[in-house]
């Protein structure tokens, strides 16, 4: 059974046909864009799968297809709820995202209510979103400024989505920059340089990437900053050891150890810079598959095309005690010392998800000569219109 409205029908997605046309709907509404780069099917769907998402284990998810009165698909989106998360700011929030729609605010608000009712059925009393049913380094986010292609398994959207979010009444919760710089040394501040060299001058400190082969001692080391340096953020949960392997190994095929930097004080982890090569470079060659085929052609672009020129950075984090002192810049400055050197492939960096609640990391990537290139809004949306509103918290002023 479906919702009717109007000239649009709402339908859950439940079989194979709605799963395909689920995924098929974002070519329609992108069509003509040279910018939007189709995602990998395989990395969309496993979110929706419990056998790959271990959110389910505590919570759920439903996805809807909005079709026309001629049947033709319209607008698609999903709505989700982890127990394990609702309350993290003391609030049962749950998430709604991959929307997509035709540019028609009743169709829009069709979608929005479908979210809206399922989760307030579940204790909700807000939604947020656009967003992923999982970790947040994937599909975060409205893009609003900096309609250029997007990185791997980021959100890109039509510049009228705005207006269907907040004409709905969507607020705007935080903002998340992406950062750009070329692989150049020269706009880095002399007080990043000044505080970096201190630390150098500290035997306590080391900074390394790791290699592959130290995988196990990778996931270690990825939780305990992670927990110390990130769980303390609104809507972060903790992670095990296990989830941390787990997180490696969804981006083992496309890992480079170069890019994978820790810092060490007395041996125990303080801060990591993890980056990936940016494969959408590639992945815009594959429609979405990742077949054989898929795997013969990404092969070929990278290994014989040399197409991979740019690496992002997936996450920078720091304990809290060592925030402050240099450390950062340390790391950063390690890094360059290889990635300057003429055998480092990649010739740009571009740095995700840099929350505007998060301001010493803003003014970390201002004073290494980053520039903010786009800008994604998480909105969110109390069930009681009436409740007062308040954005993200600031942390780390």
């Amino acid at each position: 059974m479906g919702v009717m409205a109007g000239n649009f029908h709402l339908v859950e997605v439940k079989n194979k046909k709605d799963i395909k046309e689920f995924h098929e709907l974002p070519a329609s509404i992108n069509r003509g864009d040279v910018n939007w780069i189709r995602p990998l099917t395989r990395d969309v769907e496993s979110v929706f799968n419990p056998s790959t998402n271990n959110l389910f284990r505590n919570g759920d998810a439903i996805r809807w297809l909005l079709r026309d009165d001629g049947g033709r698909a319209v607008g698609r989106v999903a709505a989700f709820y982890s127990r394990k998360i609702a309350n993290a700011d003391n609030k049962p929030v749950g998430g709604m995202g991959f929307f997509e729609c035709i540019n028609n605010q009743e169709a829009a608000s069709m979608l929005f209510d479908a979210c809206r009712d399922w989760l307030s059925d579940l204790g909700m009393t807000a939604m947020e979103g656009p967003e992923n049913f999982g970790e947040r380094d994937r599909w975060w986010g409205l893009l609003v400024e900096g309609f250029m292609p997007p990185n791997y398994c980021m959100p890109y959207n039509p510049p009228y989505y705005r207006e269907l979010f907040e004409d709905y009444g969507f607020r705007n919760y935080f903002e998340q920059y992406t950062y750009h710089m070329p692989v150049d040394d020269s706009r880095m501040s002399s007080v990043i340089r000044e505080k970096a060299e201190r630390i150098f001058s500290n035997p306590d400190y080391s900074f390394r990437y790791m290699t592959l082969a130290e995988m196990h001692d990778i996931a270690r080391n990825f939780m305990i900053v992670y927990n110390k340096g990130w769980a303390r953020f609104p809507g972060v949960k903790t992670i095990s050891e296990g989830h941390a392997r787990l997180i490696l190994k969804s981006v083992k095929p496309v890992l480079d150890e170069k890019l994978l930097w820790f810092g060490f004080y007395r041996d125990e982890p303080v801060c990591f810079f993890i980056m990936l090569p940016e494969v959408n470079q590639i992945v815009r060659h594959l429609k979405g598959k990742m077949n054989h085929i898929g795997k013969l052609k990404f092969l070929w672009y990278r290994h014989i095309m040399n197409e991979l020129t740019k690496a992002f950075g997936l996450i920078f984090g720091i304990v809290p005690e060592h925030q402050r002192k240099g450390v950062e810049g340390a790391l950063i400055m390690s890094f360059a010392r290889l990635a300057l050197t003429d055998r480092f492939p990649y010739k740009e960096l571009e740095f995700n998800w840099i929350g505007d609640f998060n301001p010493s990391m803003m003014h970390l990537l201002d004073q290494i000569g980053a520039t903010v290139i786009k800008t994604h809004i998480t909105y969110r949306y109390l069930f009681d219109r009436e409740a007062p509103f308040e954005r993200a918290q600031v942390v780390n002023a």
